[in-house]
């Protein structure tokens, strides 16, 4: 018997192995020709971060070099990271476009961690990344359309159309009108300055050169293209970290820090006023000193030789830090130069040689060269031991002008400026210092009485930090947290540049040149409104020939005046309070605080009063009313207050009384509104105001103040038998509605 043999088959799994290199194979099945082309969106999504991280990341070699660095590196990890995603979508069986999404994927952890490394809160980031993740997907789907046969001309062609007029709507959509812009008033106290502008090129010729080390490798400038060699200075008494890198970036250490300078000289026999312009705290790659050229060269033209100081190498780095002790350095480094100068002026064949007025000079610094120039001014509390330091007392420092200073403490002391003139300015959208910082100062500049030296503040609507220096852009911050602020009813870098012009321009003409038709524009902006630009301006004044009546610092008692005088409030709240700034710290000085609600049966009213008069100037008969106010009904709350009161529109009567009980009461308005306070938005989105960098932009509105000051001659004509050699009483009348208002600084010229 014959035995059949079945012969049974049985089917093995491939080895595992096996079956995902197999299936690696169809990694790019589902990416079809439209996936491939729609990739472009993302990966311009990606190169739009890595550009922004090179901006905000620069490695000195030049913003070019920069953007080709970073934006070839993220390609590379585009695709590389893109088709590892690809891969392990397919591993685990995706019916996907693999490719495609490995790149979206890619886009979304990158812009994450871009703006996260960039001290952005976790939320932000995130939200920012989706969004350009989005707008990549978006952009690739729609190049993947335009790209597809299969879609008929004419669909491409609506399609095309759509797109350009969703961009056009955007481009020329309707902005809101800011509520800082407001008109400006002009009554019969103001009379425009009858001068040619301040901005206006002066009668002479203009000499540009520079000194320096020689042995600059980064600014040639400086290096082997320098005019004059100056000597290289000490710092490591004041500097103990400077780290390596940093030398290596700038080919020398704290113990050899170079003094280069950027002059502009008038041809002439002089001697002339020298002014010496210190930029502040920007990337230490990204050289500052070259953005004051639009001031050097006007000034110049106007008799004033002006250096701009490179302190470039006390900046901050993303690759450094910043050095200690860079605060007290930038001011012994202006002193340094001050020294340097006076030794070229010794040489006969040198430019300088004769043409220093050593006892008229001036210092101008943006942002921490703000404070520096102050503390230089103030150099005694600081380098009054430094041996060595010559003899800077030399140059007698007339004036000191700060763009949006910053003032900390330094060993903990604050710069006290006395007799000496004192302007600083500052933007209500500014980003990076966004408080008012130079009210500080001000507030410790003092004078001897009858003195002719003044100080003044300009607080300017819809201005920002960076654009006062030509060459910072007109992003506050670096990128990539740059790109979360807004633009949004900014001032152009041209108009920002001309109010600096203008107003340093004024303030070296007063103090240096004894130009007295520009101190109006100090003293009332309006004044000289033709010469700037329309935004809303608030501005401070006070000078040595002021006679104070008030000023609320003497002591905690509200009702007890100088003088042997006394405050009274009738119908209001009145309360002496810290002036503060949008962050609530204190900026120096204190104030009373009025607050009123709107009662038919009343008259809320604040008077200050002395028996035997109040103090005259040192004329005997007073001819000006000057007090600072203003305006805080922003502080009250919408269910408290109509909008109208919000926004100022409040009537407040001033009446002065003789000591024959002769009394004028006009209207405030008669000379100027009060003025209504900015309201900024300094992010793309008011949620990015309460959140982004801990709350810095959470608050829209600082607490300033505008000085008021009345011709009392309108008194005497309304009635003649005013006697304005003996005031007894000042009284402040509050109209209909509800208010609040904070004064300081009253009393007579």
């Amino acid at each position: 018997m014959q035995l059949q043999v079945q012969t049974e088959y049985v089917l093995q799994k491939p080895p595992l192995i096996s079956r995902l290199v197999n299936r690696i194979k169809y990694t790019y099945q589902y990416d079809t020709a439209f996936w491939r082309i729609a990739i472009a969106g993302p990966w311009g999504a990606g190169l739009f971060a890595f550009v922004l991280l090179a901006l905000g990341v620069p490695t000195g070699s030049g913003t070019f070099f920069d953007i080709l660095l970073f934006t070839t590196a993220g390609t590379f990890s585009f695709f590389v990271l893109g088709n590892i995603v690809a891969i392990l979508l397919t591993l685990i069986g995706l019916r996907i476009p693999r490719l495609f999404i490995g790149t979206v994927l890619f886009d979304l952890i990158a812009v994450f961690f871009i703006f996260y490394l960039d001290d952005v809160e976790l939320v932000i980031a995130a939200i920012v990344s989706v969004i350009v993740t989005l707008g990549g997907i978006l952009t690739g789907l729609v190049i993947g359309l335009l790209s597809s046969r299969s879609i008929s001309s004419r669909i491409k062609l609506v399609l095309v159309a759509l797109l350009a007029v969703l961009c056009l709507s955007t481009a020329l959509w309707p902005q809101d009108q800011s509520v800082s812009q407001s008109e400006h008033q002009l009554t019969s106290s103001v009379t425009p300055i009858n001068t040619v502008s301040p901005t206006e090129p002066g009668s002479y010729s203009v000499d540009y050169f520079t000194y320096g080390s020689g042995e600059d490798p980064r600014q040639t400038e400086f290096g082997h293209h320098v005019d004059l060699l100056s000597e290289s200075v000490d710092a490591s008494q004041y500097i103990t970290k400077w780290s390596k890198l940093r030398t290596l970036f700038w080919g020398y250490d704290e113990k050899s820090l170079p003094l280069n300078g950027r002059v502009w000289m008038p041809q002439g026999s002089g001697p002339f006023p020298i002014v010496l312009i210190v930029h502040g705290n920007h990337l230490m790659e990204d050289y500052s000193d070259d953005g004051y050229a639009y001031l050097g060269k006007l000034l110049a033209s106007r008799g004033f030789i002006t250096v701009s100081v490179d302190e470039n190498f006390l900046n901050y780095s993303i690759w450094t830090g910043i050095p200690n002790n860079d605060m007290k350095v930038r001011a012994w480094v202006l002193l340094k130069h001050l020294e340097q100068i006076d030794q070229f002026a010794s040489s006969p064949d040198n430019p300088f040689y004769e043409k220093i007025d050593y006892e008229q000079v001036a210092l101008i610094g943006h942002s921490r060269g703000g404070q520096a120039v102050a503390m230089a001014a103030d150099a005694d509390q600081w380098f009054s031991t430094d041996d060595t330091l010559g003899d800077f007392r030399k140059f007698q420092i007339q004036a000191v002008a700060a763009i949006a200073p910053t003032d900390k403490k330094v060993d903990e002391k604050q710069a006290k400026l006395h007799d000496i003139s004192y302007l600083t300015l500052q933007g209500a959208q500014d980003g990076d210092v966004s408080d008012f910082d130079g009210e500080r100062q001000y507030a410790r500049t003092t004078f001897s009485s009858g003195s002719a030296n003044f100080k003044s503040t300009l607080y300017i609507s819809n201005a920002n930090h960076s654009q006062f220096n030509s060459g910072w852009g007109d992003r506050d911050i670096a990128y990539p947290l740059g790109i979360l602020l807004s633009k949004k009813d900014m001032l152009s870098a041209p108009e920002q540049r001309s109010i600096s012009k203008v107003y340093i321009s004024a303030f070296l003409e007063a103090t240096l040149h004894g130009e007295q038709q520009y101190i109006p524009l100090f003293r009332d902006y309006r004044n000289g409104l033709r010469w700037l630009p329309e935004t809303s301006y608030y501005n401070r004044f006070e000078s040595g020939e002021f006679t104070s009546w008030a000023s609320f610092d003497e002591d905690m008692n509200r009702v007890s005046l100088p003088g042997a005088g006394k405050a009274t409030g009738t119908d209001l709240i009145w309360l002496e309070e810290e002036y503060k700034n949008r962050h609530n710290s204190n900026k120096g000085t204190r104030g009373i605080v009025l607050s009123w609600e709107s009662k038919e049966s009343t008259e809320p009213s604040y008077s200050l009063s002395w028996e035997q008069g109040a103090k005259a100037p040192r004329s005997g008969e007073a001819s000006i009313l000057a007090f600072s106010l203003s305006n805080r009904s922003f502080e009250l709350t919408e269910e408290e207050t109509s909008e109208e009161s919000l926004m100022g529109s409040f009537e407040i009567e001033v009446e002065i009384q003789d000591t024959s009980g002769v009394s004028v009461r006009l209207p405030l308005s008669s000379f100027m509104a009060v003025p209504s306070l900015p309201e900024t938005n300094f992010t793309l989105h008011p949620w990015l105001d309460q959140r982004l960098s801990d709350g810095k932009y959470k608050h829209p509105t600082e607490t300033v103040f505008q000085t008021f000051q009345l011709p009392l001659s309108e008194y005497t004509a309304f009635n003649p038998k005013l006697d304005l050699t003996s005031i007894q009483r000042l009284t402040f009348y509050m109209g209909e509605g509800r208010g609040k208002i904070m004064l300081d600084d009253i009393g007579v010229y």
